[in-house]
């Protein structure tokens, strides 16, 4: 039963999924942190950090690790099928009309009409990244991670003035993370 609502839910996504990664990550919170509990919002924003980090999609990768979670290996398998199988099904159908020579025109005009819904959803998921990477818990003052503060104005600063190189950043940001809580730990 498991397997068939990983299923079910992941073809949702993939059916929805217009826009790329980050225009999914709601579609993801909605229906697998907040809907289904499977994932809480700090292993979405890990989920996300990591999906960076591996090649492929955000939501293939996103369907992979739930699955693994959920259901092992068979889940991993269920969930990333789940997640492809609309897209595999829009291409067929795309590619009839185009080996046929065909115009699609509404097609274009239906895609036009989708880019500022996707800007707002990538926009959603950057705040609610931001929210939980900054504060440990509720958005309030006393939650505020002062680790993660110092990471990001650092690497924001030396992204917007200097162009750092985006590895750099990474590597940067994970000492910046290790170094912190390993203080915070000490002085504890």
């Amino acid at each position: 039963m498991i397997l068939l609502e990983l299923y079910w839910v992941f073809l949702q996504i993939g059916a929805f999924a217009f826009g790329g990664g980050y225009a999914v990550l709601p579609l993801i919170q909605r229906f697998v942190v907040d809907g289904r509990g499977w994932l809480t919002m700090k292993e979405m924003t890990d989920l996300v950090s990591i999906s960076q980090m591996t090649p492929g999609p955000i939501a293939i990768n996103s369907a992979t690790f739930v699955g693994t979670k959920v259901a092992g290996l068979p889940g991993a398998i269920v969930a990333t099928l789940g997640n492809v199988t609309p897209q595999f099904i829009l291409m067929m159908i795309l590619a009839f009309f185009i080996f046929r020579d065909q115009k699609i025109g509404f097609l274009e005009k239906m895609l036009k009409g989708l880019k500022p819904g996707i800007v707002g959803l990538i926009a959603i998921a950057a705040v609610s990244m931001f929210q939980s990477s900054l504060f440990e818990g509720a958005v309030a003052l006393e939650n505020l991670s002062i680790v993660s503060v110092v990471a990001f104005a650092i690497g924001f600063m030396l992204k917007l003035t200097k162009r750092f190189d985006l590895i750099k950043l990474i590597v940067l940001g994970a000492f910046i993370g290790i170094a912190g809580n390993l203080m915070v730990l000490w002085m504890a």
